[in-house]
């Protein structure tokens, strides 16, 4: 007989966490929110791509470039539930999912290096 409460916790393990991050700059305070299929390789991925100085954010960049990696963290925000449905699409639901934490974070001050045009997966 198939154990359907340990497959459904095997999936979930397999299945790495999506949602909301904040990467913060320790130095200044200004923070880059964004939303990832996957937050486990999220922090690694932006640092990767400020260090060959590559990231489409041209403020984060710059500060990067400035401040060095020592100067910024990363926090995961907020993660969405696990669907069972393993063909199941996350993108809309991380789109409002940062929306909200954008909104939150009223982003368009000096604080934070989001923009306007930034409503997308990163």
């Amino acid at each position: 007989m198939i154990d359907k409460k340990k497959l459904k916790e095997e999936y979930k393990n397999m299945v790495p966490p999506k949602g909301v991050f904040a990467f913060r700059n320790t130095k200044t305070g200004k923070v880059f929110l964004g939303s990832s299929l996957n937050l486990k390789n999220k922090d690694a991925t932006l640092k990767m791509m400020l260090k060959v100085g590559n990231h489409f954010n041209r403020a984060l960049q710059e500060d990067w470039n400035k401040y060095g990696e020592e100067s910024f963290e990363y926090e995961i925000l907020e993660q969405l539930e696990l669907n069972e449905d393993p063909t199941y699409n996350y993108n809309e639901e991380l789109e409002i999912l940062e929306m909200l934490w954008i909104d939150k974070f009223q982003p368009f001050l000096e604080k934070c290096y989001n923009t306007k045009e930034k409503i997308r997966l990163v």
